[in-house]
């Protein structure tokens, strides 16, 4: 990282931070629909292509999209967007594997990558949206707006500020600090290179049994390997799979929204019941629920809320985050033949073995005894520590330390006010020109984790940006500096 910054910030209307889905989609909608042809929108990040992220920039063709590729989009106002894409962009004979569910399309993650990439680039070559291919590293509140300083040495001026920073490292759990940064310990569980190393006969541990544990054992079983994997967590659950048909969604949770937790799951398990009855998965129920997620989450009083965070939010986890039938495949190959195992457990401690690899203790749920098992590799694939951002991420950090964002009280990422915008910790006053994008506003709205909710989000905070833009129009001048092409897909 340079030490020395360019005196003369450059200057824009909007800077988003992140631009994975998230903050490519809030690009994508501002641009569309922005109140002055002469609007200036930049996004900060390092990736070479906008929209990709972490989720959508693996290379790895095992890792598939979650969700149909029907019910994906970027643009809000066109459900199959993507699927028409792919039926105009793709062979059909490119990713046969890609078909499951009676003709459902899952393909490779990707390929949604690139798809939001192409609807991007055109933006990009008209000047609307820029690309600042950095990272940021510092933000300080500065003449009404932001100053945000990159790691390229470029400092940005902003009257408006967006964060959509979304997925955080996971958080090692304390009994395995002791061996972090030793060999065979995996605390980044997409960093693939480090996946390569791990060879067909080793015995790995994965601690966590959600989405991404799915997506390592599919991917060590395309490359090959066979050896002993442990997948443990607290209740020992994997993510189930989708309904054999398509299902309309089923249910009503929002028009008399449940008050407490405990009644919000009587009417969920009443729905499945009755779903039932009429043949009808319960996946229909829990869609219901996902769309109507911010209605049922805003009516339960904070109590509540951390009352369903606490002990709900597991068995929710993994009947939302549904896995991909291939990788679903996969996972029960590899039970059957007796070389995976998904165990409710915890880690008690953890150090390096006399024979080589690490000697892990853990007890089983419900259980008094410790069991010693060693194991070649230990991977953490526990989801984004989004408690951790403002400790984790730098340039949000700085932000909390001047006190202008701080964590949500369920602990689910920033305090966020009910029309998008950060909440000051101290008072809870809003915060009129910094918005929160993406998963880091759930703890105010409630289900912000799948892609087709994103996406609803996105376009939501684009048309607050505006609706603000409308009443403080934006500073004036721009400082131009040379921007690499965008990489087309």
């Amino acid at each position: 990282m340079k030490t020395s910054f360019s005196p003369d910030p450059m200057e824009t209307d909007i800077l988003i931070i992140g631009g994975g889905f998230t903050g490519a989609a809030v690009a994508f909608h501002l641009a569309r629909s922005a109140p002055s042809p002469s609007l200036r929108i930049a996004v900060v990040e390092p990736r070479s292509a906008l929209g990709a992220g972490l989720a959508y920039s693996t290379d790895d063709p095992t890792h598939r999209i979650n969700v149909p590729a029907r019910r994906m989009s970027l643009d809000t106002s066109e459900p199959a967007h993507f699927a028409d894409w792919l039926a105009s962009n793709t062979s059909p004979h490119g990713d046969a594997d890609e078909y499951a569910l009676g003709g459902e399309r899952f393909p490779a993650r990707a390929v949604f990558g690139r798809y939001v990439a192409a609807h991007l680039a055109p933006l990009l070559a008209a000047g609307c949206v820029r690309h600042l291919r950095a990272r940021a590293v510092r933000a300080t509140a500065a003449e009404g707006g932001y100053r945000v300083v990159l790691d390229d040495g470029i400092a940005v001026r902003t009257s408006t500020l967006v964060l959509a920073a979304s997925h955080p490292a996971p958080a090692i759990p304390e009994p395995l600090r002791a061996v972090a940064g030793r060999p065979g310990f995996y605390g980044d569980p997409y960093d693939r290179d480090a996946l390569e190393r791990i060879g067909p006969d080793e015995s790995v541990l994965i601690v966590g049994t959600g989405l991404t544990m799915a997506d390592i054992v599919a991917s060590l079983s395309a490359r090959g390997h066979r050896g002993r994997i442990l997948a443990l967590s607290r209740h020992g659950l994997r993510s189930l799979g989708h309904s054999t048909e398509a299902v309309d969604a089923f249910g009503e949770f929002a028009l008399y929204p449940a008050e407490t937790a405990g009644d919000l799951l009587r009417r969920v398990r009443r729905s499945v019941t009755e779903a039932a009855q009429f043949g009808v998965p319960w996946q229909a129920v829990l869609d219901r629920v996902r769309q109507q997620g911010p209605a049922i989450w805003q009516a339960l009083p904070l109590p509540e809320r951390l009352r369903l965070v606490r002990h709900l939010r597991t068995f929710w986890d993994i009947h939302r985050f549904r896995i991909a039938p291939q990788v679903e495949a996969a996972l029960d190959r590899r039970v059957a033949d007796g070389t995976l195992g998904i165990a409710a457990a915890r880690v008690i401690a953890a150090c390096a073995a006399p024979a080589g690899g690490l000697e892990i203790a853990i007890r089983r749920r419900g259980g008094r005894d410790v069991e010693r098992q060693r194991f070649d590799a230990v991977i953490v694939t526990t989801g984004p520590a989004h408690a951790e951002i403002v400790r984790t991420e730098p340039m949000i950090a700085g932000l909390a330390d001047d006190g202008v964002v701080g964590l949500d009280p369920t602990g689910l990422g920033l305090w966020t006010s009910e029309n998008g915008r950060a909440r000051r910790p101290g008072d809870g006053s809003v915060v009129d020109n910094l918005f929160v994008a993406g998963p880091l506003a759930r703890g105010t709205f409630g289900e912000l984790m799948g892609l087709p909710e994103v996406a609803a989000y996105a376009a939501f905070i684009a048309a607050q940006v505006r609706h603000r833009l409308a009443a403080h129009p934006p500073i004036a001048g721009f400082a131009n500096r040379p921007q690499e092409p965008a990489s087309l897909p």
